[in-house]
Formats: structure tokens, C-alpha cells, sequence
């Protein structure tokens, strides 16, 4: 019990996957920014209270809350778009803190209910990641420093800042957890469907018209190896990735083959916010190659710092011997 008590109190009182969760963070504030971007030359066909959703139709099927139901005002609609905009952007730079980070989820909800036709399956996850990511310090790591937030922090008690370390790691597992309950829904699935048993999923899928590469999804369902390793490696890796992933040695693993697994599909199959948001999720679980990444990086550029201030007295060594013999030549 007391080796319990004591692993607890380890636990409780050192924050762990810092630097994970902060690329979370910077992650989804892309994936949100992009998804902004890429619609923004269409926005009011899309989106606006006239467009191809009208504001009457969008207010009895909307499922959820959205604040564009609250007016179909175009000038609403203008500001609340722009808004979430510059809130993504805010999250991606790490400015505005956890209330900036509340904002950007509001503001995505909505925009998400305003068009669920154009959604690919990464909004659910994003749903659920967001608040947990308000439980976390994901802004220690890329987030560009702001003298205010630095002078509020100080002013904050030390026993209110301790509390927020079992706070951030609560929500650290919360991610992890909601990640492999993903994988592990996903591959039951799968296992349950006839098309996964027999080793052709991989065949239908990349011949649908909307997830085919053009050029390259023939070079794989044309190979029947192919298929058969895309989809019996498919269905492996999702039902047996929470298990990777308890094992420290093997965690890194896990997730750079769930990284290389969800590039593919973004490349392959178009769907690039799923792929993106599956991929933020997945680095908490490489926080610590992040970290080791981060300290080499620092380490190369301090050495060939200190080569550049080693070097610079020498190049003025050499420069005034030369300045020296121009000078004594006419005495000769």
C-alpha cells in the first residue's frame, strides 16, 4: 500500500507527455485552420443563411447547439466564421490560453453543425480531445510567450499551481484512453465485416470514387498482395495498438506506425482532417522522442554557436596580422 501511496504521489506531483500534448494542441489548431481555409472562397454558399443549407432547414435538423442558428443575419454569419478563423489560428500559435482554446471548440462545434455534409469523421474526435486538452498544459510547449499570461500565472497561489498537475495528467490519459477506445471499436469492427475476413476490404474501398487516388489507387487494388496485406494490416494494427502503447519500449513504435498508417490515408483516400486530428491524438504517446528530438536540436545549434563565437576571434586575429603586414610593406 505504501509503494502505491508513494507511485500516487510521484505521479500526482510531476507532469508527464508536456511536450505531446502541446503538439496535440498545435495540431488541431492547424486541422481547424485548414478546414476554415480551405472553405473560405465559398464560405457563403457553404455556410451563409442563403446558401445550400438555408438557415430555416439548418435550425430544424441541426442536432447539436450552433451559434449560427441563433440569427440569419449575413453579418453574423461574417463574424462568426472570421471569429473561428482567427481562433484556430490562436490555438495553432499557442496565444490566449485555455480560454482561447474553450473559444476555438465553440466556435468549431458550430461551424461543424452548420454543414455536416462536408465533415470526414475527424470532428467526432474532436469533440471529445478538445476538452481534455483544457484539463492540460499543452501551452509549455509551442506557444509564442505573452507577457500577460506570464504576469497572471505569477500571481496565481503555489498550492492552485500544484493542483493543475494532477489536472494535466488526468487529461493526458483521458486522451490516451479515448484514442484506443477508437482503435479498438474500429478494429471489432472491422473483424465483424465479411469483406475485412476475407481480405478484400482494402479493394472496395480504394475503388470508391470519392476516396480514389487517380494515378495510384490501381497500383494497390490491382495487386491482390497488396489488398490482402492492406487489410489483414489494418485490422491487426487497430485491435492490437492499445496494447503497444503499454508497454513504454514499444509505445514509440506504436505511434509512428499509427502516424505512417494515417499519412496513407490522407494521401490515398483525401481525407486529411480525420487523418490530421487521429494524428494529433497520437502524439502523446511519442512525448518523450519529442523531447529527446527538441534536446538534440538544441544541441546542434549550441555547438555551431559556439563554433561562430570561437571562429569570430580568430577571423579578427587574421585580419589585423594582414592590416600588420600591409602597413610594415612600404617600410621595406
Amino acid at each position: 500500500m505504501k509503494k502505491f501511496t508513494a507511485a500516487l504521489d510521484t505521479w500526482a506531483s510531476r507532469a508527464i507527455a508536456i511536450t505531446g500534448v502541446s503538439g496535440t494542441r498545435v495540431l488541431l489548431g492547424f486541422v481547424g485552420l485548414m478546414y476554415y481555409v480551405s472553405q473560405y472562397n465559398e464560405r457563403d454558399y457553404l455556410f451563409g443563411p442563403d446558401g445550400a443549407l438555408p438557415f430555416e432547414q439548418f435550425r430544424q435538423q441541426v442536432s447539436g447547439v450552433s451559434l449560427y442558428e441563433l440569427s440569419p443575419s449575413l453579418a453574423w454569419f461574417q463574424l462568426l466564421f472570421h471569429a473561428g478563423m482567427l481562433a484556430s489560428l490562436a490555438v495553432m500559435l499557442g496565444i490566449g490560453g485555455r480560454f482561447g482554446l474553450a473559444v476555438h471548440w465553440i466556435l468549431l462545434w458550430s461551424i461543424y453543425q452548420r454543414q455536416p455534409a462536408l465533415l470526414d469523421g475527424g470532428d467526432n474526435l474532436a469533440y471529445l480531445v478538445i476538452p481534455f486538452l483544457l484539463l492540460t498544459r499543452c501551452y509549455d510547449r509551442f506557444a509564442l510567450p505573452t507577457g500577460f499570461i506570464h504576469r497572471f500565472a505569477d500571481r496565481i497561489p503555489g498550492h492552485l499551481r500544484a493542483i493543475s498537475v494532477p489536472f494535466h495528467n488526468i487529461g493526458v490519459l483521458l486522451i490516451a484512453a479515448q484514442i484506443s477506445l477508437v482503435y479498438i471499436v474500429s478494429g471489432l469492427y472491422k473483424v465483424m465485416g465479411q469483406v475485412w475476413q476475407d481480405g478484400t476490404a482494402l479493394f472496395y474501398i480504394m475503388r470508391v470514387d470519392e476516396f480514389e487516388l487517380p494515378g495510384w489507387s490501381s497500383l494497390v487494388y490491382g495487386n491482390d498482395w497488396l489488398v490482402y496485406l492492406g487489410t489483414y494490416g489494418t485490422v491487426i494494427f487497430l485491435v492490437y495498438f492499445p496494447l503497444g502503447i503499454l508497454v513504454p519500449k514499444l509505445r514509440p513504435w506504436a505511434a509512428a506506425i499509427s502516424i505512417s498508417f494515417h499519412l496513407s490515408i490522407a494521401v490515398f483516400m483525401g481525407l486529411t482532417g480525420f487523418a490530421l486530428t487521429m494524428i494529433a491524438c497520437d502524439l502523446v504517446f511519442l512525448s518523450a522522442a519529442l523531447d529527446s528530438t527538441l534536446a538534440w536540436g538544441h544541441q546542434l545549434y549550441s555547438r555551431a554557436s559556439a563554433r561562430k563565437r570561437g571562429s569570430a576571434p580568430q577571423a579578427e586575429a587574421k585580419m589585423a596580422d594582414a592590416a600588420d603586414t600591409h602597413e610594415a610593406e612600404p617600410a621595406r
